[in-house]
């Protein structure tokens, strides 16, 4: 997201009290506007839907399976997103903007074939005693699903943060109109209004790829090359979104806190609940991440290589060093501020808040940990963004790896010890991770001098 980072900086540069509250909302709505966006389009719809489909439960069933087609597309999906990050951000430093339309509609066909295959797979095996329509409707929601995350990673790369949001919002929009239109006719009826508010996301997010990267050709395969492959990356993706939502598909399927809600798809009501309030609340984290790490960062990232590029002094390339060094270290000490308050205000008002939602107090205690686990993982996002800065891949899938076991593990003991611990697994990983992640970014920073003289030399 480095191109956010001039138009962030413009805001600061202001030196206003208003300039820099545009721009830290500016950075919460771009960094966290299509998942705050998702979250209540979901919700608007089961809530203005309530006593218009009958049975009642249909809604439940409707967000358990907008639930897994997002999970689900976000997985598959992963094994691309990084790795065509990377290729449509060389091809764009090269000026060859070409490229970037034939080889998305080459990425958009292969995801479609992919998830595709997948879905009829589970169509005709895992949901076969289901209904056709729904099967259908879930295909089609789960392959659109997956194009649009490949859409938007093109857009970020291209640095269309803003378009992306407005698109997001009218695609959504158009989902809980459409949603609440054909409500009446039940399950199939949500899904049909979920299915059309996001192929119209979709044409809106590929119309802006078409309108400002035209191209002679169609199709290019390019992406495919070995020499523009980057291994690790197709892991890092996979892996990353597979540790965010592996210790949910454990609780969804643990026998003693999951429920069965429609075919195979289970759901857990302890777990669900306190993690989908959790992650409302780390917009402010967000918001300091984006402005913190790719504003100020970005800034001095760029000038510690542009002095070594251009051979300035020792002096002013240790001076570099030590400015991008204390700039990640406050980047990560404002994301703990900030999220901490958010902490001690769920500790605080937690009870309050769950009551005014109509939700059980005895919910409270999950909620708290879900919120320090949810603040972690923006800690990890930032750690990772300034890895990725400085090319470590490597180091970046070790810590994907490190975060995938260490979920699964500790959600497998929260899980046998009892609902006193529950939570405690997925917070616990990240806390581990992120404190490995700060210790590799100190060593890398203290030999970075070298490294890069290294790399140039050789």
């Amino acid at each position: 997201m480095a191109g956010i980072g001039f138009e962030l900086r413009k805001m600061m540069r202001r030196d206003t009290l208003t300039g820099v509250a545009k721009a830290y909302v500016f950075a919460g709505v771009i960094s966290s506007g299509p998942l705050i966006l998702s979250i209540i389009g979901m919700l608007l719809i089961g809530l203005l839907s309530l006593g218009k489909v009958i049975p009642d439960f249909q809604i439940t069933q409707f967000q358990v399976s907008v639930t897994y087609l997002i999970a689900s597309s976000l997985i598959l999906t992963g094994f691309v997103q990084l790795a065509f990050t990377r290729f449509m951000s060389d091809r764009l430093f090269e000026k060859r903007i070409d490229l970037v339309l034939p080889n998305f509609n080459t990425i958009v066909l292969m995801t479609t074939l992919v998830s595709g295959l997948v879905g009829v797979a589970l169509a005709f095996t895992l949901f076969a005693h289901l209904s056709l329509s729904y099967r259908a409707l879930m295909l089609t929601g789960f392959v659109i699903l997956s194009n649009i995350w490949v859409a938007a990673i093109v857009l970020s790369s291209v640095k269309q943060y803003k378009h992306i949001l407005g698109t997001f919002f009218v695609g959504y929009a158009v989902t809980v109109c459409a949603a609440l239109m054909l409500n009446r006719h039940g399950l199939e009826g949500l899904l049909l209004g979920f299915v059309i508010g996001h192929f119209v996301l979709l044409l809106g997010l590929s119309g802006l790829i078409y309108r400002n990267y035209p191209s002679d050709r169609f199709l290019s395969f390019e992406v495919f090359n070995g020499r523009f492959a980057y291994p690790s990356l197709i892991f890092v993706g996979f892996l990353y979104n597979l540790g965010v939502w592996l210790d949910k598909f454990m609780f969804w399927f643990g026998p003693a806190t999951g429920q069965h809600v429609i075919g195979p798809l289970r759901a857990s009501a302890i777990y669900d609940i306190p993690v989908f309030i959790s992650y409302l609340c780390v917009m402010p984290g967000m918001a300091v991440f984006l402005v913190r790490i790719e504003a100020d960062f970005v800034e001095f990232y760029d000038e510690f290589y542009d002095a070594v590029r251009s051979g300035a002094t020792l002096a002013h390339i240790q001076e570099s060093r030590d400015m991008m060094v204390r700039s990640v270290r406050a980047g990560l000490f404002e994301i703990l501020k900030i999220q901490t308050v958010v902490i001690l205000l769920i500790f605080a008002f937690g009870d309050w808040l769950l009551e005014r939602l109509g939700i059980s107090t005895l919910y409270a205690p999950l909620l708290r940990i879900d919120v320090i686990a949810a603040s972690l993982q923006v800690l990890f996002l930032g750690a990772l963004n300034v890895f990725f800065y400085l090319d470590q891949r490597r180091t970046v899938l070790k810590l994907s790896f490190m975060f995938v076991v260490l979920n699964g593990v500790l959600t497998a003991l929260t899980l046998h010890y009892g609902p006193s611990t529950y939570g405690y697994g997925f917070a616990g990983a990240l806390l581990l991770t992120v404190l490995a992640s700060v210790y590799l970014l100190d060593r890398k920073f203290e030999g970075l001098e070298y490294e890069t003289y290294m790399l140039q030399k050789g």
